[in-house]
């Protein structure tokens, strides 16, 4: 039950009554009563009334028999008490899998683009945000039942493939397989070799023209040296518990033979225009720092192709092909200009119509303690493998370790920045990972001494328990916010809430030592919770251990 939702709708009519027209009541939740809406002071302006005058109107007008009391509060908000009786059987509903979320009215059909390495390279700390936040944001819209199709834009064609396949010729057979086996080793010493030796460099860079020409010595190359990657990536994800699956991968390399028909369709649409022999497009509105009109270049003066022309063609197959009504873009704050520009210029081209959307979902930066980008003590890139390696060391499990990590990404404001903080994340109190799976935890052993059998029906006598019921039913508004807004940091806000709220019962209100229909009552109440954590817990991706 969306009690936020239910409240708004019974006041909205009130509103509609003393003002003449719809208004938005605006219900919150509140530390001075149940739910709050201030949407009298706003419109007492447009009527040019006092506000607890037009307050206290819209109370008198509110039907709200049956479902909570209202009464005028400060200088003119409208504060909401929810009839015990109300809480109390819409959390014993709480008995489904969804609980009592139902499935969106229109589902959509979601691209959703993240993670996005490169091939040839072992994931590194800077592939963790949007791995993480885009694969939270995929559990999130599919449980809510849209159709979500995942994409992982690798980096797998381009100049640097002709390096590093010319130096798996060089090493042949068993050696390049072994080679291989360490990606940053490989192509740190392919790089090496191109740096120092003409004849390499020479080498690499026909093998570039064969690999795109189709010469199928070199795609065979190509091929193992990518099946290496994308099988070094999926035991990555596997660790991090992240849903992509080698049917996601789908490359820079798959839109190649499509990148002549975008030049061409620009061209024909005029949008195409010649400077300093490359082929651009001017989408109005965009300037460099010298106030000159910025560019997208499609093609570079060389006649390559750059990640522009790639990002088009696959905004272009995503719309056409696949038949995406929303895209999202879980990509880097820094990127914020490219994908601008790239969503206004398929909107020129008429691939991008006004019934789909497009969206970039930036993130901040991982920071060190120096509040510098986090690196190792060297200064050299973390790899997510040594990442995870660290925090399983660090922690009692791998599920604490590597959902400490996940929770502490995820629970805050995306757009922000974070420092990356062992002792923080891993503490077992304050808004962690750990905090949460301990509250779940503690229910599961109260369960191992309790028969389930045992639960009843809720009733509220203690203020410990009115509170966790409230929490309870505020997991439908959390879950639609963090989707409706792509900010999984509101369900993960949420989640420690409920968990606090737990806590607090749990210290004032004994379970197993009291009887009857209270100890049903708060076991019911216990499990509610459980179930709660287990679900939204699970939509970020974060595993729950048993025991801890």
């Amino acid at each position: 039950m969306n009690l936020e939702a239910l409240l708004a709708g019974r006041l909205a009519a009130a509103f509609a009554a003393v003002a003449g027209e719809t208004v938005d009541p605006v219900v919150r939740q509140s530390q001075h009563a149940d739910f709050q809406s201030g949407a009298a002071l706003a419109l007492a302006r447009r009527l040019g009334r006092p506000p607890r005058e037009v307050a206290a109107e819209v109370a008198d007008k509110s039907d709200l028999a049956g479902l909570a009391s209202v009464e005028v509060s400060g200088p003119g908000f409208l504060n909401l008490a929810v009839d015990d009786a109300v809480l109390a059987t819409a959390v014993d509903a709480l008995d489904d899998d969804r609980l009592g979320v139902p499935p969106v009215a229109r589902p959509e059909r979601i691209v959703i683009d993240y993670s996005g390495p490169n091939a040839a390279k072992e994931l590194q700390v800077g592939h963790l945000r949007s791995t993480i936040i885009g694969d939270a944001l995929a559990r999130l819209h599919a449980w809510l039942g849209h159709e979500v199709i995942r994409r992982n834009h690798l980096g797998d064609w381009g100049t640097q493939f002709g390096m590093l396949i010319e130096h798996m010729v060089d090493l042949g057979g068993d050696a390049a397989e072994h080679s291989l086996g360490d990606l940053t080793d490989f192509y740190r010493a392919a790089r090496r070799k191109f740096d120092a030796d003409d004849r390499f460099r020479t080498r690499s860079r026909l093998r570039v023209v064969a690999l795109q020409s189709g010469d199928e010595l070199t795609r065979s190359l190509w091929r193992r040296l990518v099946g290496q990657t994308e099988s070094t990536f999926m035991d990555t994800y596997a660790r991090l518990g992240v849903t992509l699956t080698p049917a996601d991968f789908v490359g820079e390399s798959f839109y190649q033979d499509q990148l002549e028909s975008v030049l061409s369709e620009l061209d024909e649409k005029g949008l195409l225009v010649e400077s300093e022999g490359a082929l651009c497009v001017f989408p109005a509105g965009f300037t460099g720092r010298d106030g000159e009109p910025l560019p997208l270049i499609v093609r570079k003066s060389d006649g390559g192709f750059g990640y522009a022309a790639t990002d088009l063609a696959a905004l272009r197959h995503r719309v056409r092909t696949l038949g995406a009504t929303r895209l999202l873009y879980v990509v880097g704050a820094p990127q914020r200009t490219h994908f601008r520009m790239v969503f206004e210029v398929c909107r020129r081209a008429g691939w991008l119509p006004p019934e789909v959307t497009a969206e970039h979902i930036e993130f901040g930066s991982i920071l060190g303690a120096d509040g510098k980008m986090f690196r190792t003590r060297s200064g050299d890139n973390v790899t997510l493998a040594a990442l995870l390696d660290e925090a399983v060391e660090r922690a009692s499990s791998p599920a604490v370790g590597i959902g400490a990590i996940k929770y502490a990404d995820l629970s805050g404001d995306r757009r922000s920045d974070y420092v990356f903080d062992w002792d923080r994340m891993l503490a077992s109190t304050g808004n962690t990972g750990p905090y949460l799976q301990y509250a779940y935890a503690r229910i599961r052993s109260i369960f191992r001494q309790a028969d389930a059998a045992e639960a009843g029906p809720v009733s509220l006598g203690a203020p410990a328990e009115r509170r966790l019921a409230l929490a309870l039913l505020g997991f439908e508004p959390a879950v639609t916010a963090a989707a409706a807004h792509r900010e999984p940091h509101r369900l993960a806000v949420y989640l420690h809430e409920l968990a606090v709220a737990f806590t607090g019962f749990y210290e004032s209100c004994p379970i197993l030592r009291s009887a009857g229909p209270t100890r049903a009552s708060r076991l019911t109440l216990a499990d509610r919770t459980a179930r709660t954590l287990a679900i939204g817990l699970s939509l970020l991706g974060i595993d729950l251990p048993e025991e801890m």
